[in-house]
């Protein structure tokens, strides 16, 4: 991992760390490619890692069913063996094509260098919704998480969760037998969730297992030193009620935007980066784009077509970077790991 400049100029500069960023990593190292990977999240893995790593995936390839987080932790050891360099916690807000290589400059004014880039990003540049409370950034990563990576955090611990839909009521579900109890928040008496889920919460709530806090919202936080001691709700009679809490998780969905890829002078598709289907490529000659971000006809928005097209792009990246020594393409089993 690095965290500042680095005067190595590396094949290909990978924005995104979610499954298709990572095994584009891994696709890099296949043909002989070394690269950066970026992201604006403090861990790898995208939405896999933030909105549910411990909820299953069940359409991966010989995986009739893994965890999102295992999954995100099979992706990485598949690209180690190449050392892709991370660069995490910073959003690409600049790239310069400067002698036919890429600069990129980051959120942090750190700078790397590249000679192709492989846009990643997902929804494109995602965080939090957070809800609007006085010194709420005070509390947040020790009382306040806008992400549940381990239940075993929450276990013996009072927890409010606020929100009305999948995540709230799925983590709702979820750590009610480890916590000390959990208090659901939301401003509608009605979830908008999977209605077998909806079901189990309602009849948790009837045996006391899980507190329904409706019609209410967020108003205030109690506490101090980064420790949460108590949840300020406010019902739409402006009546006020205080909850004591360990842990407040906001569930509000995340904010995406393609954020400065916009300005980059790419071809756009309403918000997503189109794409040639069979090399990636965006209207932008050296800068590719795979997964979600990207657009064609037809396109299906899946975690596999995200792995295609990363191969599509390394693979046309190889030959534009060494068109004297043409890729042979082989299968992985006959011609195993690049050494």
């Amino acid at each position: 991992m690095v965290d500042k400049d680095s005067n190595e100029i590396r094949d290909v500069a990978i924005i995104g760390a979610g499954p298709a960023g990572l095994f584009a990593a891994f696709e890099c190292g296949m043909v002989g490619l070394n690269c950066y990977v970026i992201d604006s999240l403090e861990e790898i893995g995208g939405q896999c890692t933030a909105l549910y790593p411990e909820k299953p995936i069940y359409d991966i390839p010989a995986y009739p069913e893994i965890m999102a987080g295992d999954f995100i932790e099979q992706l990485e050891k598949q690209a180690a063996p190449f050392k892709p360099l991370y660069l995490l916690n910073q959003q690409i807000v600049a790239i310069e094509n400067i002698d036919d290589q890429w600069q990129l400059t980051t959120s942090k004014h750190n700078t790397v260098r590249a000679r192709k880039i492989i846009i990643a990003g997902g929804a494109g540049a995602f965080g939090p919704n957070k809800p609007p409370l006085d010194n709420i950034e005070a509390y947040e990563g020790s009382s306040i998480f806008y992400m549940v990576r381990k239940k075993q955090d929450f276990a013996g611990k009072s927890v409010v969760i606020a929100g009305g839909g999948d995540s709230a009521v799925d983590w709702a579900l979820s750590l009610c037998d480890i916590a000390k109890d959990v208090h659901l928040v939301h401003r509608r008496d009605k979830f908008r969730a999977a209605p077998d889920n909806v079901s189990k919460l309602n009849s948790l709530a009837a045996e006391g297992k899980i507190k329904l806090m409706t019609p209410y919202q967020l108003h205030g936080l109690q506490g101090e030193n980064g420790t949460l001691d108590a949840v300020e709700l406010i019902d739409k009679d402006k009546n006020i009620v205080e909850i004591k809490a360990d842990v407040l998780l906001p569930f509000y969905g995340l904010a995406a935007s393609l954020g400065p890829i916009a300005d980059w002078g790419l071809s756009l598709d309403k918000s997503h980066i189109a794409i040639n289907p069979t090399t990636a490529e965006t209207s932008e000659y050296g800068v590719y784009a795979i997964g979600d971000i990207a657009a064609y006809k037809n396109k299906l928005k899946l975690i596999l077509t995200g792995f295609s097209e990363a191969a599509f792009a390394t693979h046309h990246i190889y030959n534009e970077i060494h068109p004297e020594t043409p890729l042979h393409f082989e299968y992985s089993t006959t011609k195993g790991k690049p050494q």
